[in-house]
């Protein structure tokens, strides 16, 4: 018999390499797509953030499906529509076209890491769900680092629009190969729709919930749309770099976020029992990756140092997960995920459309294109910081009266 780490980890692993991949890569090809086709920054950011729409829209519906169906199944259906929608974004000559194909790429791998740690719930054992979960993360990393400077290496031989096809043909094969992994019952078929979707209402309606939320929103929320699109449009007009030297910059990062998922599953039990606890982990990470992006808007200290910082951080913020998920049933962990990270996607969508808005608000008022680049990461810094006092402070009540 195959190994279960072959037949089960090996392609869900693969699905989230693609998913964080077409996550990323309007970023390094936004100069392309500018040029071709007349884009404003609002333009490019309501394109890209389209991906975020669809990814974060069905995530409440996720959670029901992946308890209730398991996630062998909706995993690959879900992906079938990914492939679709990468093959329509390369095929597309207008935004209209590139932003249904955008969309239906964010549907189809919304259940890429859900449905992972969905599946390795119930095919390994609990002690070994944080080093599976941090390898799953490890996974996305590397699309991530595939997202950049190796798309930019293939944009001239492909151009942008073969990068889409090939990216198509290949998530269709996941698709495949996730369908063909062994089945194994979730264990709350026989619960009724009506039970599952009164307790998803329970945790939204939860104080503890609503103290974990803001934070994913502006502060998670916010990481992925800088790296998702306008980091390399910032480093390009303000800080002055090329587009290879902006993409090297995401690089960095994205190796920051796979040495950070890494010593995660390595460490975080180990700090634990020195007295350091994941929260304290997660407060802190989060107030450096604010302190750093402070840090970029003023032009303070190296820029390769950092966005290596910021990837770090990103790779602490998902302790929220784990921490949050604690507080509910082992059964409900499912949708106690998947209703947080809609709060994250919502907050992703909305950040990235919104610096592009506020981008052409600024310039048409008269303020230069870096300058107006400035003032709209000053108002992300404030809305993250406001989300942080929340969590810090704001929070410590609601967590000492449901704890």
């Amino acid at each position: 018999m195959i190994n279960p780490w072959l037949r089960v980890f090996t392609p869900f692993a693969v699905g989230y390499f693609f998913s964080y991949l077409l996550r990323n890569v309007n970023a390094v090809i936004a100069p392309e797509l500018t040029n071709e086709l007349a884009l404003s920054p609002a333009d490019l950011g309501l394109l890209t953030s389209a991906y975020l729409f669809g990814f974060g829209a069905f995530q409440l519906p996720l959670g029901v499906l992946l308890d209730r169906y398991g996630p062998r199944k909706v995993e690959a259906a879900l992906l079938l529509i990914a492939a679709a929608g990468t093959l329509t974004f390369g095929l597309s000559g207008n935004l209209a076209g590139l932003v249904a194909g955008r969309a239906m790429i964010g549907l189809g791998v919304s259940a890429c890491l859900m449905g992972s740690f969905k599946a390795f719930s119930l095919w390994f054992p609990a002690e070994r769900q944080a080093s599976l979960n941090a390898a799953v993360m490890a996974a996305g990393g590397l699309g991530a680092l595939a997202a950049t400077t190796p798309v930019g290496w293939a944009l001239p031989v492909l151009g942008w629009r073969g990068v889409f096809i090939a990216v198509a043909m290949l998530v269709f094969m996941v698709a495949g190969l996730i369908f063909a992994t062994p089945e194994r019952p979730t264990g709350t078929h026989h619960e009724k729709l009506r039970d599952q979707l009164n307790a998803l209402g329970g945790i939204l309606k939860h104080r503890v919930f609503w103290r974990f939320a803001p934070q994913a929103i502006a502060v998670i929320g916010g990481f992925m749309a800088l790296t998702g699109l306008w980091a390399v449009p910032w480093l390009m007009e303000v800080e002055g770099y090329t587009r290879d030297q902006a993409a090297f910059h995401l690089l960095l990062t994205s190796v920051a976020m796979l040495i950070g998922f890494l010593s995660i599953a390595a460490f975080v039990v180990r700090l634990k029992h020195m007295g350091i606890d994941p929260e304290t982990i997660l407060k802190v990470g989060l107030g450096v990756g604010i302190v750093t992006l402070l840090a970029v808007r003023l032009g303070i200290g190296s820029s390769h140092l950092q966005w290596f910082v910021l990837g770090l951080v990103f790779s602490v913020s998902n302790l929220a997960y784990a921490l949050l998920a604690g507080h509910f049933p082992r059964e409900l962990s499912g949708r106690v995920n998947t209703a947080l990270n809609l709060g994250t996607f919502i907050g992703a969508f909305g950040i990235q459309w919104g610096i592009g808005a506020l981008v052409d608000l600024f310039i048409a008022q008269g303020m230069s294109t870096p300058d107006a680049y400035r003032r709209a990461f000053g108002a992300l810094i404030a809305f993250q910081a406001a989300a942080y006092g929340w969590f810090v402070l704001g929070g410590r009540q609601v967590a000492s009266r449901d704890g």
